[in-house]
C-alpha cells in the first residue's frame, strides 16, 4: 500500500482515453474508494446515441443528478479513506454545452449552479490526453454497442472542449498525461510510476509522459 497525501483524486478526460481503467488501478494501488461514473445506469443514452438532439437533455440532466448522488454519499463526504474517482462533476458541464439547445443550456445551468454548491470535489486532478484516432481505436476495441454509434466530430469536438477547459484550470493540482502510447491496464509498472509522480506534486500544472514497453 503506498501513502498518498492527496485524499481525493478524480481521473478525466474525452471518451475512450482510458480513465476508468486507470482509476480503477490506482484504486487498487493505493487501497483506495473507487468512485466510477453513471453511463451504465442512463437508461437516455443508447437513445441520445441513435437521436442526439431528441435525448439530450434528458441525458445530461440523468447524469448530473446521478452524479451528485454518488459525490453526496455519506462515504464520500466522510471517508475513511483514500477516494479515486473517474469522473470530475465539472465534466458534465462540457458535455451539455456540446449537446443542449439555448434553452435547455439555460435550464440545465440554472440547476448545476445551484445544485454543486456543498458537493466534495477533488483536492487532485489527472487529465488524460490522447490523439483522436486513438480513442476511436480504443472505443472500437472495447466494443460497448451503443459506444459505436459515436461520431468522430462529436469526439473531436469533445476533445478540444477537454483542452480548453483544462488549459484553464487552477482549481487543484493538475497532472496531465499523455495517454497515446500507453494501456495502464497493461504497464501496472507505469502505474506505480504515476503514483510516485502524484506524491511529489506541490501544486500547478504537471506532466507525465509514460511510453509503452517494446
Amino acid at each position: 500500500m503506498y501513502y498518498m497525501k492527496y485524499q481525493f483524486i478524480a481521473i478525466e478526460g474525452p471518451i475512450g482515453v482510458g480513465k476508468s481503467t486507470l482509476a480503477s488501478q490506482l484504486a487498487t494501488q493505493l487501497k483506495a474508494s473507487f468512485l466510477t461514473d453513471t453511463d451504465a445506469s442512463n437508461p437516455y443514452l443508447k437513445a441520445f446515441y441513435r437521436d442526439p438532439s431528441a435525448a439530450a437533455f434528458h441525458t445530461q440532466m440523468h447524469f448530473l443528478a446521478s452524479r451528485l448522488d454518488v459525490l453526496r454519499n455519506p462515504a464520500v463526504r466522510n471517508p475513511n479513506q483514500p477516494i479515486v474517482a473517474d469522473f470530475l462533476l465539472e465534466k458534465d458541464r462540457l458535455f451539455a454545452e456540446l449537446t443542449l439547445d439555448h434553452t435547455e443550456w439555460w435550464m440545465y445551468s440554472r440547476f448545476f449552479e445551484q445544485q454543486i454548491r456543498d458537493v466534495p470535489r477533488p483536492d487532485l486532478v489527472v487529465y488524460l490526453q490522447a490523439p483522436l484516432e486513438r480513442l476511436i481505436e480504443r472505443i472500437e476495441r472495447r466494443g460497448v454497442n451503443h459506444e459505436q454509434r459515436i461520431d468522430s466530430n462529436y469526439l473531436q469536438q469533445l476533445s478540444a472542449l477537454y483542452e480548453r477547459y483544462f488549459h484553464a484550470y487552477n482549481d487543484t493540482p493538475l497532472l496531465i498525461v499523455n495517454a497515446a502510447e500507453i494501456n495502464f491496464a497493461d504497464e501496472p509498472a507505469e502505474v506505480t510510476r504515476l503514483v510516485e509522480r502524484l506524491n511529489e506534486l506541490e501544486g500547478g500544472r504537471h506532466y507525465f509522459n509514460p511510453q509503452a514497453l517494446s
